[in-house]
C-alpha cells in the first residue's frame, strides 16, 4: 500500500509532502521557486517542500487524492 504523508509546519511556513521514505531521503534540491524537491540515492523524487506556504487563519487544510490508471 502506497502513503502520501502531508505536513503542514505553521510556525515555519512550509508545507511538506513525501510520497517515499523519507528515510530514504539522500540530497535536497532547490527548484528556485521557493520548492525544494527530496531525493534518494537513484535521484527519484521522493517528497517536496514549499517554503512560504500560508493559510488564512480560519481556513483548515484539507487533502484529496485521486488515483488514476492508464
Amino acid at each position: 500500500m502506497a502513503q502520501v504523508k502531508v505536513y503542514y509546519d505553521q510556525e515555519g511556513n512550509t508545507l511538506t509532502v513525501w510520497f517515499g521514505n523519507p528515510a530514504d531521503e539522500f540530497i535536497a534540491e532547490e527548484t528556485g521557486e521557493e520548492v525544494i524537491l527530496m531525493k534518494d540515492k537513484q535521484g527519484n523524487v521522493i517528497g517536496f517542500e514549499k517554503l512560504n506556504f500560508q493559510l488564512p487563519d480560519s481556513t483548515r487544510l484539507n487533502v484529496a487524492f485521486e488515483t488514476v490508471t492508464a
